[in-house]
C-alpha cells in the first residue's frame, strides 16, 4: 500500500486528467447499470402485457444508452492509455536522470542489465497500473455500489443470498492479491538477473568467441532464463489455481439466485422481469469480479515493480553539488590534495594520508605497480568520487563548495578505455562542447593526429561509429578520444594511460601533439612509457596508496628505491634503444628524404623511435 499510495502522490500532476477519467467510469457504470432495469421494463410492460409499443419504447432505449456507453467507453479508454504513456514517459526520464547523477561508487556495484530491466519491464508495470488496474477497481468499486442499492431495492434477502458467495470471492481476492505480489518481485528480479546476462554476454562477444566459452555462456544464460521460467510458472500456478475457484462461487451466486428467486416468482413475491433483472446484475457484476485477478495481477506488477524503482529513485546522491555550491570561476589549475585517504565502499584504504600540491602548468607523471592508486587519485580531482578523509583543492577551493558541472566543465580526460557512441565521429568529437565549429572540431583532430584517417572514410566526419566505436581500430579510437578532450580546452588535463591502446608510431604522433597541447595547463599522466616519465615536472612514484617517492627523473634515479626498480624493469631498454637512434646516419635518411620529403627510411627512423617511447 506505501508504494500504491506513494504512485498516486506521484501523479498529482494529472489531477485533472484523473478526475476526468473518474467521471467518464462513472458514466460507463451508470449505463451499465440502466440496461437491466430496461429488460426488466420489456419483459414486465411489454412482454406480459403483449404491449409492442413499449418493447419498441425499451428496445429504442436500449440502443441509445449502448451508443452513449460506446462513446464513453472510446474516451475512457483514450485517457487511460494516455495515462499510462504519459507515466511510463515521465518514469523512464525520472529514472534516467537519477541514474545519470548516481556516483560512480553506486555503478560500481549496480549491474547495467538490471538498471536497464528497471528502466523498461517494471516502469511498464507501473503505469499500465495507473491506466488500466486502478480504473478498473475504480469501476468494480462503482458498480458494486450501484448493483447492492439496486438489488437491496428489489429483495434485501435475495441480495443476501445471492451476494453470500462473493463475499467468499472477495476474501479469496485478498489472499491471491497477499501472495502474488511477492511473487511478481521474484519474477522482476530473476528477469533482472538474465538481462545482466544476456548484456554482459553481448559486450563480451568477442572474449566469449576468443576463449571458445560459448557453452559455458550458453548454460549461464539458460540457468538464469530457467529461474525466471520457475518463477513465471509458480505465479501462473497459483494463478491457475485461484482463478476456476473465482468461477465456482460466481455460477453459485447465479444458482441460488435462480433457486431461491424461482420461488419468490411463484410466491408472487417477485415478477419474472424482477427475477431476470436479479439475475443480469449478478452476471454484470460476475465479469467485473473476474477482472479482480487482473486487477491484482496488475497491483502485484505494479507494486513490485515501484519497489524496484523506488530503491533506485531513493538512493542517495553522494556527488553532488551542495546547496550553497557557487560557479568554478576561471581555474589557473593548481590542484592540492591535503591528507587525503579514500576507499571503495569503506573497504581498504585506495589512498592513504596522500599530499602534494601541483602547480599550473605543470606535468605530474603517476607511475607505480598495478593496484597502487594511480586511478583513483586522479578520479578524486573531478569528483567521481569524495576523498574519505582529507581535501582536494583547486586554485586553493575545496572542490566540494564547487558546482559540479561549471568544475569538470574546465577539465579534460582521457580515459585508459575509450567510449565512443553510436553516432557520427564529429558528433563524438564535440562531445563536450556541442557549439564547436567545424573547423574547432578538424582542428582538435588534427592535435590529435586523427584528421588523416577520419578525411580517409568515404563520410568523413559524418562517418557512424558502431556501437562503443568497436568499427574503429584501438589507436583511432583513443586519439578521437583525445580530440575530445582537446577540444574542451580544459585547464586541467588527466590523461589515464591514454596511450595504452595505440601502436608504438601512432603513440609517437600522439606524443608529438601531447607535448605542444599540454602547455599552459596541468596534466596528470597514468603513463609506462619513457617519454612521458621523463618530460614530467613531478613523478609521483605510489605504492599500497601511498606516494612512496616524488622528484624528477634523475632525482629519482639518483635516489634509487622503488622507481629505480621501476626504470630497470620497464624503462631502462626504452632508454637505451633511444640511445642507439643517435647514431643514425641522418645524412643517409635526409638523402633518401629527397625525393618526397617523407622517405620510407624516415618514416622507419620514426618508428624505431617511438619504439624508444
Amino acid at each position: 500500500m506505501q508504494i500504491l499510495i506513494r504512485l498516486l502522490k506521484s501523479l498529482n500532476r494529472y489531477r485533472w486528467q484523473l478526475a476526468a477519467l473518474i467521471l467518464l467510469v462513472l458514466g460507463v457504470t451508470a449505463t451499465q447499470l440502466v440496461t437491466p432495469s430496461l429488460i426488466r421494463r420489456a419483459i414486465d410492460d411489454g412482454l406480459t402485457r403483449n404491449d409492442a409499443t413499449a418493447l419498441a419504447h425499451v428496445a429504442l432505449l436500449i440502443v441509445g444508452v449502448g451508443l452513449v456507453r460506446a462513446l464513453l467507453g472510446f474516451v475512457r479508454r483514450y485517457t487511460g492509455e494516455w495515462l499510462i504513456n504519459r507515466t511510463g514517459y515521465d518514469f523512464r526520464n525520472l529514472m534516467y536522470d537519477k541514474i545519470q547523477r548516481l556516483s560512480f561508487s553506486y555503478h560500481d556495484s549496480a549491474q547495467t542489465g538490471n538498471l536497464m530491466s528497471r528502466c523498461t519491464e517494471d516502469i511498464s508495470a507501473l503505469s499500465r497500473f495507473v491506466g488500466q488496474g486502478a480504473v478498473e477497481l475504480v469501476h468494480i468499486v462503482l458498480l458494486l455500489a450501484g448493483i447492492l442499492v439496486l438489488l437491496g431495492q428489489t429483495s434485501v434477502t435475495l441480495t443476501l443470498i445471492g451476494l453470500a458467495p462473493i463475499l467468499f470471492l472477495a476474501l479469496l481476492t485478498v489472499r491471491l492479491g497477499r501472495m502474488i505480489g511477492p511473487l511478481f518481485l521474484i519474477v522482476d528480479r530473476t528477469l533482472g538477473d538474465l538481462s545482466s546476462a544476456l548484456q554482459e554476454n553481448l559486450t563480451g562477444a568477442q572474449v566469449v568467441r576468443a576463449f571458445a566459452r560459448e557453452e559455458f555462456e550458453r548454460e549461464k544464460f539458460g540457468n538464469a532464463n530457467r529461474k525466471l521460467y520457475d518463477a513465471q510458472v509458480r505465479v501462473v500456478s497459483n494463478w491457475g489455481f485461484y482463478m476456476p475457484t473465482m468461477m465456482i462461487f460466481i455460477m453459485l451466486s447465479t444458482a441460488l439466485v435462480l433457486w431461491f428467486g424461482g420461488q419468490m416468482v411463484i410466491a408472487g413475491a417477485l415478477t419474472v422481469g424482477e427475477l431476470v433483472a436479479f439475475n443480469a446484475y449478478l452476471i454484470l457484476l460476475a465479469q467485473p469480479v473476474q477482472d479482480l485477478g487482473f486487477i491484482v495481477n496488475s497491483a502485484g506488477e505494479a507494486v513490485a515493480g515501484g519497489q524496484r524503482i523506488f530503491e533506485v529513485l531513493d538512493v542517495d546522491e553522494e556527488i553532488k553539488s551542495s546547496a550553497n555550491a557557487r560557479i568554478a570561476p576561471a581555474l589557473t589549475g593548481r590542484v592540492t590534495f591535503d591528507t587525503v585517504s579514500f576507499s571503495y565502499r569503506g573497504e581498504r584504504d585506495a589512498l592513504s594520508d596522500v599530499s602534494f600540491q601541483a602547480e599550473p602548468n605543470q606535468v605530474i607523471a603517476l607511475i607505480g605497480p598495478t593496484g597502487s592508486g594511480k586511478t583513483s587519485l586522479v578520479n578524486l580531482i573531478p569528483r567521481f568520487y569524495d576523498a574519505t578523509s582529507g581535501r582536494v583543492c583547486v586554485d586553493g577551493i575545496d572542490i566540494k563548495s564547487l558546482e559540479l558541472k561549471s568544475f569538470r566543465s574546465q577539465i579534460g580526460i582521457v580515459l585508459q578505455t575509450s567510449l565512443l557512441f553510436s553516432t557520427t565521429i564529429r558528433d563524438n568529437i564535440a562531445y563536450g562542447r556541442l557549439d564547436a565549429s567545424e573547423e574547432q572540431v578538424i582542428a582538435a583532430a588534427k592535435a590529435a593526429r586523427a584528421h588523416d584517417f577520419i578525411a580517409a572514410f568515404a563520410q568523413g566526419y559524418e562517418t557512424v561509429v558502431g556501437e562503443r566505436g568497436v568499427t574503429l581500430s584501438g589507436g583511432q579510437r583513443q586519439r578521437i578520444a583525445i580530440a575530445r578532450a582537446l577540444l574542451m580546452n580544459p585547464r586541467i588535463l588527466i590523461l589515464d594511460d591514454s596511450t595504452s591502446s595505440v601502436d608504438t608510431q601512432t603513440e609517437y604522433l600522439i606524443q608529438q601533439a601531447l607535448s605542444e597541447l599540454m602547455r599552459n595547463r596541468t596534466t596528470f599522466v597514468i603513463a609506462q612509457r619513457l617519454s612521458t616519465v621523463k618530460r614530467a615536472d613531478q613523478i609521483f612514484v605510489l605504492d599500497g596508496g601511498r606516494i612512496v617517492q616524488r622528484g624528477t627523473h634523475d632525482a629519482l634515479l639518483e635516489e634509487g628505491g622503488l622507481y629505480k626498480q621501476i626504470y630497470d624493469l620497464q624503462l631502462k631498454d626504452q632508454e637505451q634503444f633511444a640511445r642507439e637512434m643517435m647514431f643514425l646516419d641522418e645524412s643517409e635518411i635526409a638523402e633518401e628524404d629527397r625525393g618526397d620529403g617523407h622517405g620510407a627510411r624516415a618514416r622507419s627512423a620514426e618508428t624505431r623511435m617511438a619504439n624508444a617511447g
